[in-house]
């Protein structure tokens, strides 16, 4: 249900930021201008249109910044400058009442705070857009955080999706790029994500599994889950103690090996996208630490699990393919893998496409490769294939953003970060691993159960199948015969329809002609008259 009070105020930040001035001059609309006339003024007319809307995106609330999160991770769609702005909105809230916190977690766990924790801390630890933290200890002496959902935020969702979703209507009928840009799939999307946030029963899961998969890793450290203190609108998990990844200084300070620590970066994030299939797609700062107890050999700690990513295997293994064959400059193959993995249309031309990801990745390729930026060559390339109506890809969409986020935190660790030469190696290794004999006696014994299930029916089937070749051999004759009348038949009909209009023209004409003074025309018509009378 769309609320008047939120329109209005919607109506009101747009016309203070001026944001109709930012469309095309084809949308800036008359009837617009004059909505958002009263609400307008000079204060930020001068800022840089990123600026204007990423202060916008503040001004209206949680929603919006993480629609505006959102958006930053869709290069495909709206300009460089407008991602980089986007990026930078931050999701610090003002927390709510620390006493409605506690009920909202007595009332999700059956039991009174004191009965749960040991200790409780009535002070936030956090304030986001989605939820609140504090900090707490069990009985058992363990360090955890309470996670709890805002309350009212749903209802808050559904009136501003509501809005936004007839926005991105209006945007999809009036914009000739519509089709492409898809506003409403866009906002869907955001729908899904957003209310996957708010299901922290998902989250639990998803920490659990990240955590398992890297269980035996030095590379990457999750906290654990205390499942009995979980439900949908409450989570809790342990307390980590570390760094901010962008906290430099104090890394510098306590002698952290910057590069072991952004290649370590770049490894953990091809393991998750390649060996675990399981990657954490919001690698923002603010769920980034670095435990520093060992600064010769740093590992990372990841937080807020909310949002995570996989690919199918088919994906995977083109995407790999690609990346090699690109920085390889193997462009025919880059190519010939878009329409292999149906990336782009069976019918595109090899030729061209090469063509044109040529001219887009040689400049590329004209720096040194540690200065060369994986995230935006990833995206040209993509950019490029679009040109050749390559559908959005959701899940490569948000790879390349996670991709993006992990390669501009190395780069700020260790700024001569070679992302190519920790990649390269890793992608070979993956691509050799794929055909290894082990890995496929492995994909065997997965499926071999499956077969085992179907091996009893197969030779019911195979007679089955005989059975039905043999009927249709026997029948094929006659369906032949059948076939060749109804052909015939078709024939007769379109030549019966055509002797009846013949005969229609011609005599209508002879009625229609001068008695007595017969002409060409009159003779004419007459003969059609008679063909089609004498035509078999």
């Amino acid at each position: 249900m769309i609320s008047v009070q939120r329109l209005l105020r919607i109506l009101s930040t747009l016309g203070r930021y001026r944001l109709d001035e930012l469309l095309p001059s084809d949308y800036q609309k008359p009837l617009l201008k004059i909505i958002l006339a009263p609400f307008k003024t000079e204060e930020f007319q001068d800022l840089p249109r990123g600026e204007r809307i990423r202060r916008a995106c503040e001004d209206l609330g949680p929603i919006f910044v993480k629609f505006g999160q959102l958006l930053s991770t869709r290069p495909d769609l709206i300009p460089p400058d407008l991602c980089q702005a986007l990026n930078q909105l931050q999701d610090n809230v003002a927390p709510f009442d620390a006493e409605h916190f506690r009920e909202l977690v007595e009332t999700a766990l059956g039991q009174p705070i004191t009965t749960l924790f040991a200790e409780f801390s009535p002070q936030p630890l956090a304030s986001a857009s989605i939820a609140q933290v504090h900090c707490a200890r069990l009985h058992t002496g363990q360090a955890v955080v309470v996670k709890a959902v805002r309350p009212g935020i749903a209802k808050t969702i559904e009136q501003d999706l509501a809005l936004m979703r007839l926005c991105a209507s209006l945007l999809a009928r009036l914009n000739p790029d519509g089709k492409r840009l898809k506003p409403v799939e866009v906002i869907d999307e955001y729908r899904n994500t957003i209310l996957d946030e708010l299901d922290l029963m998902r989250e639990a899961a998803n920490a659990t599994l990240l955590r398992r998969n890297f269980e035996r890793s030095p590379l990457l450290y999750v906290p654990e889950v205390y499942w009995d203190y979980c439900r949908n609108n409450v989570m809790v998990m342990e307390r980590i103690y570390g760094l901010q990844v962008t906290d430099i200084s104090a890394m510098a300070a306590a002698n952290v090996d910057m590069k072991t620590l952004a290649e370590r970066g770049v490894e953990i994030f091809f393991t998750q996208v390649f060996d675990h299939n399981f990657f954490h797609a919001d690698m923002h700062p603010g769920n980034v630490f670095v435990s520093i107890q060992n600064p010769k050999h740093p590992h990372y700690i990841a937080l807020d699990m909310a949002i995570m990513g996989s690919l199918t295997k088919a994906d995977q293994y083109y995407l790999a393919r690609n990346l090699l064959a690109m920085f390889r400059r193997d462009y025919r193959l880059v190519a010939e893998l878009h329409v292999m993995s149906g990336w782009v249309p069976k019918s595109t031309s090899i030729a061209a496409l090469e063509s044109a990801i040529r001219s887009v990745c040689e400049p590329l390729f004209a720096k040194p490769l540690k200065d060369i930026s994986f995230g935006q060559a990833l995206i040209s390339l993509f950019q490029t294939a679009r040109r050749f109506n390559m559908e959005v890809q959701p899940q490569l969409v948000l790879l390349q953003k996670t991709l993006l986020n992990i390669e501009g935190l190395g780069r700020q660790i260790y700024p001569d970060l070679d992302l190519w030469a920790t990649a390269h190696p890793f992608l070979e290794r993956w691509v050799k691993r794929r055909y290894h004999p082990k890995t496929l006696w492995r994909e065997f014994q997965r499926q071999a159960p499956d077969w085992l299930e179907q091996l009893p029916v197969i030779p019911q089937l195979a007679l089955d199948t005989m059975t039905q070749v043999k009927q249709l051999a026997a029948i094929a004759p006659q369906l032949a015969a059948a076939s060749q009348a109804l052909t015939e038949r078709h024939a007769h009909n379109r030549r019966h329809i055509l002797r009846r209009l013949l005969a229609s023209i011609g005599v209508t004409g002879l009625l229609l002609s001068p008695v007595g003074q017969p002409d060409v025309r009159t003779l004419m018509l007459g003969v059609m008259a008679l063909v089609a009378i004498w035509w078999p």
